[in-house]
């Protein structure tokens, strides 16, 4: 049981890191990014063909700085050419844009790389290697540690720039009104970019941190933004801290149904979960009124 809801927790840190993107992405502009888990895969990508320049058995992570360059600047790309069209045009619009973005984003992928799984050559000791406690009672497997510290700093990071930063306070202006924020001064527009992109780059690094533990491939990416999507439902949409605590809930959800019973029955018990939570507490865990989940 111990080892179970350890591992839960630490892949839950990961699920956190996607789903305070895709939350910064809400919170602020007031629309779903259905392809942020497209994104992740994208970083991925990155991390894979970074890593074939890299010696053989190198670590991974010395790449985080790059994946998270070219995510934010991928970001940008991607917000001028769309996403800025769709804000404020209806909620159809940002939905169907972002579901042809994640369709697009996979196509291109496998046409490029193709459908078969990839994977990075990292060394055994990083991809098999574990920290053992209680005589091998309990086992903390080195890629999900690292995964779960790297996910807790850029959370910790984030929310630290949100609340102590003059750009983190206009964010939070436009979170709450734009029409506000534009009166006061802040370009709203510029605050929506830098808000986008960082959600784009929590993805790309969060891809980056999994590569080590998932295979790549194309759609890798579709079961980590039902995930995000639940996560961030389930925790308030907006909330940052809400989105954080509901990817580690699902995360031990999934670890225990995973063991307890079996892989393929993890999306019925996480999606139960939030349909329970929706029915009991409509505004997620830490959501409010006016942002009705």
């Amino acid at each position: 049981m111990l080892q179970t809801l350890i591992n839960g927790l630490l892949i839950g840190g990961v699920y956190a890191l996607i789903a305070v993107g895709l939350s910064m992405i809400h919170g602020v502009m007031k629309i779903v990014n259905f392809a942020q888990g497209d994104f992740l895969t994208i970083g991925m990508y990155f991390s894979y063909i970074l890593y074939l320049y890299m010696p053989k058995g190198s670590l991974p992570y010395w790449l985080l700085i790059p994946v998270a360059i070219l995510m934010f600047l991928f970001g940008v790309v991607v917000f001028r050419t769309s996403i800025n069209r769709v804000i404020g045009k209806g909620d159809s619009n940002y939905i169907l844009l972002t579901l042809g973005l994640s369709y697009l984003v996979q196509n291109v992928l496998q046409l490029i790389f193709g459908p078969n799984f990839r994977s990075l050559e990292v060394s055994r000791e990083l991809k098999y290697g574990s920290i053992s406690f209680f005589d091998d009672a309990m086992m903390l497997s080195h890629p999900r540690l690292i995964a779960f510290a790297g996910a807790l700093i850029f959370v910790t990071l984030i929310t630290y720039f949100l609340a102590r930063t003059d750009l983190g306070r206009a964010m939070r202006a436009t979170a709450e009104s734009t029409t506000v924020a534009k009166t006061l001064g802040i370009n709203v527009t510029r605050v929506f970019t830098i808000a986008f992109c960082l959600g784009t780059a929590f993805a790309g690094i969060a891809g980056l941190l999994m590569t080590p533990m998932f295979l790549i491939s194309p759609q890798v990416g579709t079961t980590f933004s039902t995930i995000a999507m639940c996560a961030m439902v389930l925790g308030g949409l907006g909330n940052l801290k809400g989105a954080m605590i509901g990817g580690i809930i699902l995360g031990l959800v999934e670890s225990l149904s995973s063991n307890y019973l079996t892989m393929d029955i993890a999306p019925v018990i996480i999606n139960t979960v939030l349909m329970l939570v929706l029915i009991f507490r409509p505004y997620g865990i830490f959501g409010k009124g006016a942002r009705r989940a």
